[in-house]
């Protein structure tokens, strides 16, 4: 059996400190083999650069997924997305954008398959459908024996999320949602072995709203004009992931275990 961490949105600065103080020992208590981090608004709370990927790479993180924030750190990408970083971007992006959406990685000797998808509904963006290059990845793969297949599917709502979850139900290891910052109550292990929870949460400010002061959100409530989005550097954190094991001979999920630990960031 092998142990998977999935860390939800990594938010800021002090999202990246809390990763920083307590992803060692969780990796040691819970005896982890690949920690696997939503890396997309690890910079500033919107977007990736090569030093905030860096930082999460000293704390322990081995692998990276992204969303609709992948491409925020634009005079980077090459860089970020040229094959210097253990890092996909979601794979229904329009053609020719930097980065891969999907990569096998090596987990002691076992070949397992990430793939991150973008979902559609209330999204900003017109993004190629998840569903159907989730087929097109997994066709590319039918004829190789792989020992797990991950995918993070970055979306807004709940319904997107477990409807692709039902609908690969049988082909993957895991379905994790990330986006919303809220970890949901739903993690399971289907009958046909796979993973699967709504929302995995965030990492990052405890004390406002998804990672936010709560002061500049509530004046865009009272006003309807957007007000100060501070993601504060100090203060109480949280820390929001889940641990899947997985059979790597049958490639199905055992178990999917959640973890939610708050600290403080000086």
């Amino acid at each position: 059996m092998l142990n998977f961490l999935f860390i939800g949105d990594i938010s800021g600065k002090i999202g990246r400190k809390t990763v920083a103080k307590l992803l060692p020992q969780i990796v040691k208590e819970e005896k982890i083999d690949f920690v696997i981090a939503n890396a997309e608004n690890a910079a500033h709370g919107q977007g990736i650069t090569e030093n905030t990927l860096d930082d999460l790479l000293d704390a322990g993180v081995n692998f990276f997924t992204g969303g609709d924030h992948s491409f925020a750190a634009k005079k980077q990408l090459d860089n970020i997305y040229g094959g210097k970083y253990p890092i996909v971007r979601p794979a229904n992006f329009p053609p020719n954008v930097p980065g891969n959406g999907w990569a096998l990685v090596d987990v002691k000797g076992y070949k397992f398959l990430i793939i991150n998808l973008l979902g559609r509904v209330f999204m900003k963006m017109d993004y190629d459908c998840p569903f159907r290059k989730l087929d097109e990845i997994l066709a590319n793969f039918s004829n190789q024996k792989l020992s797990g297949i991950i995918v993070d599917i970055h979306a807004e709502t709940t319904s997107e999320k477990i409807i692709l979850g039902k609908y690969v139900e049988k082909r993957v290891s895991a379905v994790l949602g990330t986006h919303t910052h809220v970890p949901t109550a739903d993690a399971n292990v289907s009958a046909n072995g796979m993973a699967y929870i709504t929302d995995v949460g965030m990492v990052g400010y405890a004390d406002g709203s998804i990672g936010v002061e709560a002061e500049g959100i509530i004046e865009t409530f009272l006003t309807q004009i957007k007000g100060q989005h501070v993601i504060p550097e100090k203060g109480r954190s949280i820390f929001n992931a889940v641990i899947i094991n997985i059979d790597p001979k049958t490639a199905k999920a055992k178990k999917i275990k959640t973890i939610c630990k708050f600290t403080n960031i000086n």
